[in-house]
């Protein structure tokens, strides 16, 4: 499988020095050269990159999750989470699924990658997860409180417009379908197959 590993709007130059290291992020520092010849400090993030994976059962459905986590508002979203330092994105994508919801499959598809932020060096890998099963509890980490659901094709596009709904990379996708028939039928047979 390839994976498409995205550019960064802004790349974090060599010379960058780490003047930060936290949980989630460190901070990144240099001097960059302005037009007329002067230099100001730039800085810059780094995360951990991420995984989301939309995971369709043998039937049809769509695994989503309620989730709740300290000080965040209770949300829905696909499985997915940080891929672990060393760990191979398409294993991280596996790993989270099984984790979160407590399914695994042998049908990963890559869709999409892409670095949402420009001043933060942190990239997001979306897959499909087809044909689904359960083989597990669920793994949470102690900051976890999470609920499996799955639901029907149209049920996930009512999910994918609610502003609870947190994976917004794929609105766009979501929207256009609604207004276009063909890209409907597009979405709907990269999610569920022909």
């Amino acid at each position: 499988m390839t994976i498409i590993h995205p550019q960064s709007q802004q790349p974090l130059p060599d010379h960058a020095e780490k003047v930060f290291s936290g949980e989630i992020f460190d901070v990144y520092q240099w001097q960059q050269e302005m037009y007329d010849g002067s230099f100001v400090t730039f800085e810059k993030l780094k995360r951990a990159d991420t995984v989301v994976i939309f995971a369709v059962t043998n039937d049809g459905r769509i695994v989503l999750t309620r989730q709740e986590q300290p000080g965040k508002q209770p949300f829905i979203a696909a499985a997915g989470g940080r891929v672990d330092p060393g760990e191979d994105i398409l294993d991280a994508a596996k790993r989270e699924l099984l984790e979160e919801t407590g399914y695994t499959s042998n049908d990963f598809q890559f869709w999409r990658s892409f670095q949402p932020i420009g001043k933060i060096e942190w990239s997001i890998y979306f897959f499909i997860a087809r044909n689904v099963t359960r083989v597990q509890n669920q793994e949470l980490d102690a900051g976890e409180k999470i609920d499996v659901m799955e639901v029907t094709f149209d049920e996930f596009l009512t999910y994918a417009m609610d502003p609870e709904f947190i994976d917004k990379e794929i609105y766009r996708d979501v929207v256009e379908a609604t207004i276009d028939e063909q890209k409907m039928q597009e979405l709907k047979t990269f999610f569920l197959g022909s």
